[in-house]
């Protein structure tokens, strides 16, 4: 039991409720996955509050990001990002609101998206650390379709996917966080856009609720013959979060000059040996294009993502749905479940109260 309390503010009028201080919860990296994570992996771990010096902010997390990258950062070796350290803090995006601040920037009561990781509480210098205006659309979109994977779906699908109207756009995970956004931003700019994902409920909600055209469900149906059918004159756009088979079979139906933005690999994070890789010989015969990036290096592109994403969201042509669960110790099965295509939209963790939904 944690005791002890702490008043933060609660909206923009300042109200005040209490919340359990006493102890700041945690969840650390145990121990290094073999294959599929397990909940042994991680520990919960409890440490006194910390306060901030000259130049920080205290925080509280309201939301924790759940995103299949966190996956890799689990591992040893080189990659595009450093690894947790056995014993530290998972990473991971939050929204947040700051409890006390010592830096010119903030105040008491903002609320804000940064990347505290999977802790209740978190110091920051304010680095990276953007306010958010619960005015403007829900904090917690600032973690999916107004934040990291809606940034990586429109720069992915526009920057390097470049869409003209006609087009055939094809996403993989297509009810995913970055996924239902590549095809709503596909159906925006005019294409014909499919999806694959792994449900009937998935690919219902794909082209009912968000304006696909078609929805490939490939545990149901022979993915090929599926795809064949379902885009006739072949793939422009293949906006790949998954590879492996899915990849392997999309190569067969790419058009000249195709494009592939290469933004996951999900069908291999928990491979202990990597799988085959496909037959690339079609994208030299077609002069496709595959394009491997990672959104953090676009941070040009932030102004313009949130003035078209913001507006499109306000305009209800961009739609999202959150897949929430409560508690940070529910975290280590949220990122299970998400590696095995469990959840159902954006995946987020409700660590503590969030004072600007109603209660």
């Amino acid at each position: 039991m944690l005791a002890g309390s702490i008043a933060v503010p609660r909206g923009p009028k300042g109200q005040t409720h209490t919340m359990p201080s006493a102890m700041n919860r945690r969840v650390l990296l145990r121990r290094r996955p073999v294959g599929t994570p397990r909940p042994d992996d991680f520990e919960v771990s409890e440490s006194p509050i910390p306060s901030p010096h000259p130049g920080e902010i205290l925080c509280r997390t309201l939301y924790l990001s759940i995103d299949p990258y966190m996956r890799g950062r689990m591992n040893e070796g080189r990659s595009y990002a450093r690894s947790v350290e056995l014993g530290q803090v998972m990473v991971g995006g939050t929204v947040s609101q700051v409890v006390e601040s010592r830096h010119p920037g903030f105040a008491s009561g903002d609320f804000v998206v940064g990347y505290d990781g999977w802790q209740a509480y978190a110091v920051s210098t304010g680095a990276g650390v953007r306010k958010l205006d619960p005015v403007q659309a829900p904090i917690s979109t600032a973690l999916g379709v107004l934040g990291m994977p809606g940034m990586t779906a429109y720069v992915g699908l526009l920057d390097i996917g470049q869409p003209a109207p006609g087009e055939t756009v094809l996403v993989s995970a297509a009810a995913g966080a970055v996924g239902s956004v590549v095809g709503q931003i596909a159906r925006i700019k005019g294409c014909h856009v499919v999806g694959i994902a792994g449900s009937k409920a998935k690919c219902d909600y794909a082209v009912s609720e968000l304006g696909f055209d078609h929805c490939v469900d490939y545990r149901a149906q022979e993915l090929l013959p599926a795809l064949q059918a379902a885009c006739p004159g072949g793939v422009d756009i293949y906006f790949d979060n998954v590879g492996g088979a899915a990849l392997a079979a999309v190569l067969t139906l790419i058009n000249r000059n195709a494009r592939i933005p290469l933004c996951g690999l999900i069908a291999q994070y928990n491979a202990i040996e990597l799988p085959s890789g496909p037959n690339l010989l079609p994208v030299l015969v077609s002069r496709a294009l595959i394009k491997g990036f990672i959104v953090s290096d676009h941070g040009d592109r932030l102004a313009a993502f949130l003035g078209d994403c913001t507006r499109w969201l306000r305009e209800g042509r961009l739609k999202y749905r959150e897949d929430v669960v409560d508690g940070l110790e529910a975290a280590p099965a949220a990122l299970i479940g998400v590696l095995e295509g469990r959840n159902f939209g954006k995946m987020l963790v409700s660590v503590l109260p969030d004072p600007t939904r109603p209660s």
